[in-house]
């Protein structure tokens, strides 16, 4: 095609010559493309949220997960039913179709250990467990009630092939006592030597085993504390296992434990720059713990958080790294983000005033937003995974737009997110539900 001829004579000397104003012709402007069907090819569609039945609609995204040895699950909002469900289904088929032995949570490591215990044949109440745990958390629910439940009956059939829980978390609303009692446990018959000073070191923390009395006392105080946990973490961290065995890799991570905790409190927490400085190192702790717990036990793990945590790109300066991108950095392609969308319905969530857990309702997608278009798909709900997907449809997931992403207050949002920058995978759902917290 030839080149249009580029006008070179200025407009008001072409009409002092005689020459008239030259019109050049018109461009036609592509049409900016429509994504959804590229989307719609790449797009499987689920046959249900909840676990249950078969699950050949799931074989894709196995296929998508390959070889990953950790799987980050997100979720849209902390308190939707169907996300959580859609987790107890997910794992539930990487548990019997891809060899996956760990849920993983961002809660406490404390409480990790407590529902670890129950999951492989522990005392207690299930229900009164859970309250117990994490009723200041989104959590408290029916959801979570049932995927420990099945969590325990799987290893009643199977005990030689137990799956596990894991919290890779920071130690909040409690430091529980079974830290302590491990370490110096430990110290006590293999490393006796060091058990004063390690006594020592712990003995303020101990007294104060509540998060909320810890982070109400003086920062000089904190940091101190702080102090006191890495030196007790670095003398254990000098010795070597003990020859006779026990458990000193256990030992070594409840001290890690403990100084992660304690390093986290020791933030200013009441000044913006604390509060950043202390969630960029709160989600390497996380990832650093994940990491470990999978390398430890040899098991897959699915790790279960926010989309913002398990994600590889940040949209908020106040968390200036993010969980996800901490993992990929250690384990490669061996870990794989996965992330939820939504159109409308409805979560459990607290307000910026109150800290009562209540129904909140979300309105449909607005024009401009990315869950607009992922919901004109002709599947009301269905995956894909946007490393593969069609150009056309890679190009419009990697654009920056307003995603609905909601935290434990509402409202939140909606941020300005690259759906394709942020996970490997994407699950978009139609509508959801509130999830069902648990009546006392």
């Amino acid at each position: 095609m030839a080149r249009t001829a580029r006008r070179t004579v200025p407009l008001a000397l072409a009409g002092t010559l005689g020459l008239g104003v030259l019109v050049a012709p018109q461009t036609a402007q592509a049409k900016p493309v429509d994504p959804v069907q590229a989307i719609e090819r790449a797009a499987h569609p689920l046959r249900s949220t909840g676990p249950g039945g078969s699950t050949k609609d799931l074989r894709p995204m196995g296929r998508m997960v390959g070889d990953a040895s950790v799987v980050g699950l997100g979720e849209a909002t902390h308190g939707s039913h169907e996300f959580f469900t859609m987790k107890d289904r997910v794992f539930r088929y990487l548990v019997e179709e891809k060899g996956f032995t760990t849920f993983s949570q961002e809660v406490s490591w404390t409480t990790g250990l407590r529902f670890d215990a129950y999951v492989r044949g522990g005392e207690g109440n299930v229900r009164e467990l859970v309250h117990k745990e994490l009723a200041r958390t989104p959590w408290d629910t029916e959801e979570y009630v049932e995927l420990l439940t099945w969590m325990r009956a799987y290893n009643d059939k199977h005990p030689h092939r137990q799956v596990r829980f894991m919290g890779n978390d920071l130690n909040y609303p409690e430091i529980g006592p079974e830290l302590f009692h491990g370490v110096e446990d430990y110290v006590r018959a293999h490393e006796p030597d060091l058990l004063p000073r390690i006594t020592e070191l712990y003995a303020p923390m101990r007294r104060l085993t509540d998060g909320d009395t810890y982070m109400g006392r003086p920062l000089k105080e904190r940091r101190e504390l702080a102090g006191k946990a890495r030196e007790a973490l670095d003398l254990l961290k000098k010795r070597r296992p003990a020859p006779s065995g026990g458990n000193f890799a256990w030992a070594l991570q409840h001290a890690r434990s403990l100084s992660q905790t304690a390093t986290v409190y020791a933030f200013p927490l009441d000044t913006p720059q604390g509060e950043t400085d202390a969630m960029l190192y709160r989600d390497r702790l996380m990832a650093q713990n994940t990491a470990w717990w999978q390398r430890h036990t040899g098991g897959k793990v699915l790790l279960s958080a926010h989309n913002a945590h398990v994600s590889y790109e940040s949209y908020d300066p106040s968390y200036p790294k993010m969980q996800g991108a901490f993992l990929r950095d250690r384990l490669g392609d061996r870990y794989v983000s996965v992330g939820f969308t939504f159109d409308q319905g409805s979560l459990m969530a607290q307000s910026a005033d109150s800290e009562v857990w209540k129904p909140r309702s979300v309105g449909a997608a607005a024009p401009g937003t990315n869950e607009y278009t992922l919901d004109k798909v002709r599947h009301d709900d269905y995956f894909l995974d946007m490393r593969t997907a069609p150009a056309s449809a890679r190009k419009w997931l990697g654009k920056a737009r307003l995603t609905k992403s909601i935290g434990t207050a509402f409202p939140d949002g909606p941020h300005k997110i690259r759906l394709a920058a942020s996970h490997d995978i994407l699950i978009h759902l139609h509508r959801v539900t509130a999830a069902h917290r648990q009546s006392q």
